[in-house]
C-alpha cells in the first residue's frame, strides 16, 4: 500500500512539474500578451479592424455587451466592430487598465477594464466603461483570444446598465 501511494504522489510531482511554466516564460508570455492588448487597443484608435481582429483566433467565441450579444467565430465578430466603427464614424478612444494576466502553460487568462468614448453620426459623445475576461490560447508559437466575455454592471434599483461603473 506504501509503494502506491509513493508511486502516485511521484506521479502527481511530475504532472506538477511538466504542467508548470516555468518564471522565465511566464515573464515572457506576460510581455507578448501586453503587447498583444496594446496592439489591439492601437488598432481600436485607430478603427483599424484588421489590428483589432488580428488578436482573436479564427474560431473565436464572444459575449458581448449589444446585441446579439453571441458571436461565433472570427467573421460574425469582425462584422461587430465594422458596424460599432460605422456607428460612430466621430472621434474615438480607448484606454485598457487593471489588466491581469496568468499564463498556464500554453493557457491564459486576463481581465481589464476597457474605457471607451465614441461619436456616434449625430456628434453624440458616449462614455462607457466595460469589463472584459480572455481567454487566450498560444498558437503557433503566438497569443490569440479565443475567448471573451464584456460586461457592464446592472444597477438593480433601476434595471439599467451602469455603463460608468468602476472597480474601486
Amino acid at each position: 500500500m506504501n509503494v502506491r501511494i509513493s508511486l502516485a504522489l511521484a506521479a502527481v510531482c511530475l504532472l506538477g512539474l511538466t504542467a508548470a511554466t516555468p518564471a522565465s516564460a511566464q515573464t515572457s508570455d506576460k510581455a507578448a500578451i501586453r503587447a498583444l492588448y496594446q496592439r489591439f487597443n492601437d488598432g481600436f484608435n485607430k478603427k483599424d479592424v484588421d489590428a483589432i481582429m488580428a488578436a482573436y483566433a479564427p474560431d473565436v467565441f464572444v459575449f458581448d455587451v449589444i446585441p446579439p450579444r453571441q458571436y461565433v467565430g472570427a467573421p460574425a465578430y469582425r462584422k461587430d466592430w465594422e458596424d460599432l466603427f460605422a456607428a460612430n464614424p466621430g472621434p474615438i478612444s480607448d484606454t485598457v487598465s487593471d489588466l491581469s494576466i496568468t499564463v498556464v502553460g500554453p493557457v491564459a487568462y486576463t481581465h481589464c477594464i476597457n474605457e471607451g468614448f465614441m461619436t456616434d453620426k449625430d456628434g453624440k459623445q458616449s462614455h462607457l466603461a466595460v469589463r472584459t475576461t480572455d481567454v487566450l490560447r498560444k498558437i503557433d508559437g503566438k497569443w490569440l483570444i479565443v475567448q471573451e466575455h464584456n460586461s457592464v454592471p446592472v444597477d438593480f434599483t433601476t434595471g439599467q446598465p451602469d455603463m460608468m461603473s468602476k472597480p474601486w
